[in-house]
């Protein structure tokens, strides 16, 4: 029976599953997305969302405390310089999972585990960030190329005027 056994073993003894867990987490935190089947990733979420959460306040204890996790210098120094910088101002759910079908081996239900802040075609603030930077270049740039062309086109539209008045005149000597 297993009553209250709350999370999934994922047929590994507890050595093999931290291991699996934290190179994962290692590995979503240096890619900011890896391909996996959707049971680890569901497992992984659990396990690195609250290392995320730890890495929002630098502070020796915290980064001690995820090394522990992670056994990864490198991970934790990606983690607590690039990543958390990024995710300060989310209250959770740092990551998202997209299942992707079945493996063609063995039909695994297949998923993508990815940090929401760093997938640019997801997450609409940043679009609405850079879509804002565009127009201020753009209405910048427009205006000037008006101001340069205001100049010209009235000239021209000057010397059709003079043409039409000759024209004019031409009509009435007829």
């Amino acid at each position: 029976m297993r009553h209250g056994k709350k999370f999934n073993h994922l047929g590994r003894t507890a050595s093999h599953r931290s291991a699996l867990l934290s190179n994962m987490a290692c590995s979503l935190i240096e890619h900011k997305r890896i391909n996996t089947t959707v049971a680890k990733a569901k497992a992984l979420r659990v396990y690195v969302e609250p290392l995320l959460t730890k890495a929002k306040e630098d502070t020796t204890h915290n980064r001690r405390v995820v090394f522990s996790y992670l056994q990864n210098k490198e991970a934790v120094a990606e983690l607590f310089r690039t990543v958390a910088p990024k995710i300060a101002e989310r209250n959770g759910g740092y990551t998202r999972i997209i299942k992707t079908g079945f493996r063609p081996g063995d039909a695994a239900d297949t998923a993508l585990i990815e940090l929401v802040d760093f997938n640019e075609l997801y997450n609409p603030n940043a679009e609405e960030k850079k879509a804002t930077r565009r127009s201020r270049r753009s209405t910048t740039a427009k205006k000037e190329a008006v101001v340069a062309e205001a100049p010209v086109v009235e000239e021209k539209a000057a010397e059709p005027t003079a043409e039409a008045a000759d024209s004019t005149e031409e009509k009435t000597e007829e």
